[in-house]
C-alpha cells in the first residue's frame, strides 16, 4: 500500500495511490496517529459518474463523508501532481455530489455549491430553518444555525474568543445531537469584521481539526444568511490558517486556499497483513 500525504492548513489527508480496497476497520487503523500512519481522513480514487474524476472521502472513524472542502482541494492538487490530468479545471464526483475544481500555482479553488437552510437538506429535525435556533443538551442550551452543504453543519456564533469557551465539549455533544440524524460538523465562530470571521472546528468523525473547508463555507453562509456580514469575499481564520470563501447573493459558495504535499508513505506489508487478517 502506498499513500500520498497532503495537508490544507494542517487538515491532513492521505490519498490512496495503490493497495487493497478500504474498509471501515482498515481506515481506522491507518488513520490512528499512535499505531498507524495518522490522518484526518483518506481520499480514495473512485470511478466517476458524470464527472471527470471520482473520489470517496473516508473519515478517520471509518465513516464516509459526503463532501470535504479541504479534502477536495487536496485531491484536485494530487490529480495534477500525479500527472493524471493536464487540465487545471475539472469536476470531481464524491458520490452524493459533483464539485468543480481549479488548481492554480499556489492556491486551489473548489465550487462548493449553494448553502441550504431547509431542514431536510441539512438534515436536521426542525419545523423550519434553524437560524440561531435553540438546541439543548448536556445541561445547557445553544443558539445554532443548521446549514446543508451536501454534508451537515451546525454553526454557533459567539461574542468572545472561542478558545476561552469549552468548544470541544460543545462540538462532541452537538455532533451526535438527536436533532441531527446523520450527525453533524460543528463550528464555533466569532465575527471579527464585515469580511473576516474566526472559527474553531469540530469535524464529524474526526473531532477537533486545524481547518475545514466545508466548515469555513458553512460559517460564511450562516453569517450572511443571518445578516451578520454582507455577501462577498470572506476570510475564515482557523488554527491552521486562513481560507477565502466567496459567498454569492444566492448563497453560492467558492472556497480558495493553499495545499501542500508532504510526501509518500510506504505501508509496511507486515503491518498491513495484520490489519487485513
Amino acid at each position: 500500500m502506498h499513500l500520498d500525504r497532503y495537508h490544507g492548513l494542517g487538515n491532513d489527508y492521505l490519498v490512496l495511490v495503490d493497495g487493497p480496497p478500504l474498509s471501515p476497520d482498515l481506515v481506522r487503523a491507518i488513520c490512528d496517529r499512535h499505531t498507524g500512519v495518522g490522518s484526518d481522513g483518506i481520499l480514495a480514487p473512485a470511478e466517476p459518474i458524470g464527472a471527470d474524476f471520482g473520489v470517496r472521502i473516508w473519515n478517520p472513524d471509518g465513516s464516509v463523508a459526503e463532501k470535504s472542502g479541504n479534502g477536495l482541494r487536496i485531491y484536485a492538487r494530487w490529480l495534477v501532481d500525479a500527472g493524471l490530468t493536464l487540465a487545471r479545471r475539472f469536476t470531481v464526483d464524491t458520490g452524493p455530489c459533483h464539485v468543480a475544481c481549479e488548481v492554480g500555482t499556489q492556491l486551489v479553488t473548489v465550487a462548493m455549491g449553494t448553502a441550504s437552510f431547509v431542514p431536510a437538506d441539512v438534515p436536521v429535525l426542525a419545523d423550519g430553518p434553524m437560524l440561531d435556533g435553540l438546541l439543548e443538551g448536556i445541561g445547557r442550551s445553544w443558539r445554532v444555525c443548521a446549514v446543508g452543504l451536501g454534508n451537515p453543519h451546525c454553526v454557533l456564533f459567539v461574542d468572545q474568543d472561542p478558545d476561552t469557551l469549552p468548544w470541544r465539549t460543545w462540538g462532541e455533544a452537538l455532533e451526535r445531537h438527536a436533532r441531527f440524524p446523520r450527525r453533524t460538523n460543528v463550528q464555533v465562530a466569532r465575527v471579527l469584521g464585515s469580511s473576516r470571521i474566526e472559527a474553531r472546528i469540530w469535524e464529524r468523525g474526526a473531532g477537533p481539526t486545524q481547518a475545514s473547508g466545508s466548515s469555513a463555507c458553512a460559517v460564511a453562509a450562516a453569517a450572511v444568511k443571518t445578516g451578520r456580514i454582507p455577501a462577498g469575499d470572506v476570510e475564515i481564520a482557523m488554527p491552521g490558517g486562513m481560507v477565502r470563501v466567496a459567498v454569492g447573493a444566492d448563497l453560492s459558495l467558492s472556497l480558495e486556499g493553499p495545499v501542500e504535499r508532504v510526501g509518500r508513505v510506504d505501508v509496511d506489508p507486515h503491518w498491513l497483513s495484520a490489519r487485513l487478517a
